[in-house]
Formats: structure tokens, sequence, C-alpha cells
């Protein structure tokens, strides 16, 4: 071990000496005799309307420092604060704070000049109080999130019946199903896990972090899964989906917190009952793998909250403390897991179709394309 830390040394010096000719050199600046332009770029991350007026949370995301030099709101020109003053240094970021008399349901746009007179434009689309964290605002969300995630996974566990009865043609239809609403939940995910990495700063590399940590976390759970030994199967399946659609649920309590929190409260309802309607379908995907068996209702009731409750704490996020970087790393994850709840549904289908000579497979497809087509016609609910 000694040996391989001693040859590593070599390397790693000569890779630290070739950065500091690099810096000393400069070889595309040099022949130009002259130094190029400085490059700033600030990102808006988050607004706060109170009171006091306006804030803005902005990181710098450029080559150079970035200095707010001055600030128009509407057009005129305003006094401002910043947390901490002064030249903010690349990826780092501070407080903006406007005493500025903002008028409740309106667009008010905000321009940030640099010293180096670059401009930098904000809107805020609808004028709307930010929620302060109190008992009367949590309660509120608390139980939004119930609506939109314990509620309705509830409610699809309530087809288990029907589904045993089928036998084993209902069961294989039911792995497929799961499979076909994963599939569906997955794109989803990465899709809006993607948009929200494109409105992050672009020197963070949101979207190439999403999907590393799709590709980690599902490698990670995979791991962990087998780390008792033997194939996942019945309750640790079930549970492993379940905790898969609590960390999509997660994205989708963002989603209706931060509606809520922008003053987009008209959305923010349609979102809640589009996201309820959705939510139905996950409840079957969970019970599939238990349709051998009789779980007890304290283990469904357990099921229900662990895909469910996510969303509450989700949109306590998502209102209170939103950042488009951590909510896209957040989705990634789930990602991640719905994926890895794929490949375990998938080899245990695999395993049961073994034997069948094909015969298995035109209904295993017909569960597949129902699990995608009910997500879809559900999703149609949802805003966009």
């Amino acid at each position: 071990m000694t040996r391989a830390i001693t040859h590593i040394g070599g390397p790693f010096a000569a890779l630290l000496l070739l950065v500091a000719l690099f810096f000393a050199y400069e070889p595309l600046r040099r022949p130009l005799g002259s130094a190029p332009p400085p490059i700033e770029t600030l990102t808006v991350e988050r607004t706060v309307l109170d009171e006091n007026g306006i804030a803005l949370k902005v990181r710098a995301d450029g080559t150079e420092p970035v200095s707010i030099a001055q600030l128009q709101v509407d057009g005129a020109f305003w006094q401002f604060e910043q947390d901490p003053p002064g030249a903010l240094p690349r990826l780092t970021s501070a407080w903006i704070a406007i005493p500025y008399p903002w008028v409740e349901g309106e667009t008010h746009k905000v321009l940030l000049l640099t010293r180096n007179g670059l401009t930098f434009e904000h809107e805020i689309e609808v004028a709307w109080p930010t929620p302060q964290v109190g008992i009367t605002e949590l309660w509120r969300l608390t139980l939004a999130g119930l609506f939109v995630g314990v509620l309705p996974v509830a409610l699809g566990m309530l087809f288990y019946p029907a589904l045993r009865s089928g036998g084993a043609a209902a069961f294989r239809f039911a792995l497929a199903l799961t499979i076909g609403l994963l599939a569906f939940l997955l794109i989803d995910m990465l899709e809006e896990a993607l948009e929200l990495a494109a409105s992050a700063a672009a020197g963070l590399n949101t979207g190439l972090l999403v999907w590393a940590v799709t590709g980690l976390s599902c490698l990670l759970l995979f791991g962990l899964a087998r780390l008792g030994g033997g194939p996942l199967v019945g309750v640790k399946l079930a549970t492993s989906i379940a905790f898969a659609i609590g960390l999509h649920n997660l994205g989708e309590g963002l989603a209706v917190g931060s509606a809520f929190a922008s003053g987009a409260t008209a959305l923010g309802g349609y979102l809640l009952l589009g996201f309820t309607l959705h939510n139905v379908t996950e409840g079957i995907g969970i019970v599939a793998p238990l349709l051998d068996r009789r779980p007890r209702l304290f283990l469904l009731a357990g099921l229900a909250a662990l895909a469910g409750l996510p969303a509450v704490f989700g949109m306590w996020l998502g209102a209170f403390a939103f950042s488009s970087h951590w909510a896209a790393l957040a989705l990634a994850v789930g990602a991640g897991a719905i994926l890895q709840v794929m490949i375990e549904v998938g080899l245990l289908l695999k395993n049961d179709l073994i034997g069948e000579d094909g015969r298995g497979y035109p209904i295993t497809l017909a569960g597949f394309a129902a699990g995608v087509a009910i997500m879809y016609v559900t999703a149609l609910l949802v805003p966009v």
C-alpha cells in the first residue's frame, strides 16, 4: 500500500507542475498582447417578497468576480443592500435586499447592472407574499401533501383484492403494469430534473450531475438491496417500490410548494388536483409484488406512508427553501431509485415467465402498455 501511494505521488506532482506552468504562461493570452474581456454571469436563484420589499438570492457564474453596481426596479434606479457586500467570486452567492413597495398581483422587473456595464434581468411574474414558516402555513402545506401523496396511494391499494383474485395472470399483468408506471415516472423525473438544471447556475454543471447522480443512486440502491443476499421479492420489493415512488412524490411536492410560494395559487391548486388523480395508480404498483400473500393492514399503511409522506416534505421545501440546483439533484436520486426498482421488478417478471414458452408475453406486454397509457392519461390532468 505504501509503495502504491509513493507511485501515485509522482503523477500528481507532475500534474500540479503542469497547472502552475499554465497559469504562469497562459498560452492563449500572451500572443494577443492584452487580456481578454472578463465574462460575468449572474443567476437569480430565489425571490422573497415581504413587508420589507424584495429580496433576491443571486449567484455569480463566470470567469471573473461580479460586482453589482446599480439596480433598477420597473425602470427606476433603486437603493439596495448586499449581504455579503463586495464582489462575488465565481459560484458564490449573496442576498440583495431592495426596499421596493411591490404591488400584490402585479408583474415587476428587476435589472441588475455590474461595474463592467453588463445587465441581468429578473422578472417577478406575479407578486405575492412569500410564505413565512408558521403553524398555519405548515398545516396547510401538510394537508395538501396528504392529498397529493398518502391518500391517492392508499386509494390505489384498494385494487389489491381485485388483482389478487385474478391468479397468476393478474400477478404478471400487475408486475408489467408496475414497470410501465415506473418507466413513465422515470422519464418524467429526468425531464423535470433537467429543466430545473437549466435554470440553475451554469457553472454548477447541474445537468451533468443529474445523469451522474441518477446512475450512482441506482447502483448504490441495487447494491444495498443485495446486502442480505437473495432476490428482491415480496415485502422487500414492495418497500423498494414505495421508496422510489416516495422520492418521486418529493419532487411533486416541490412543484406544488414552489407554485404556492411564487403566488401561482391557481396553478398550485390545479397541480394539487392533477397529482392527486395521477398518484392513484402508484398504489397499484406498490401492492403488485404482494399478490401471492396476504399483507397485514399495518404493512400496507406503512407502505402508503413511505410513498406519500415525502410529498409533504417536498411542499415544505418548495414553499420555504426552494433551490433549482438541489431540487434537480433530489429528482435525480429519485430517478435512480425508480430505475433500480424497474430492474428488480423486471428480474422478478423474467423468472416468472421462465418455462412459459412465450404464452405469458402477450399479457406482459398488455400490462406494460396499460401502465404507460394510464400514467399518460392521468398526466394530462397536470397543467404544464
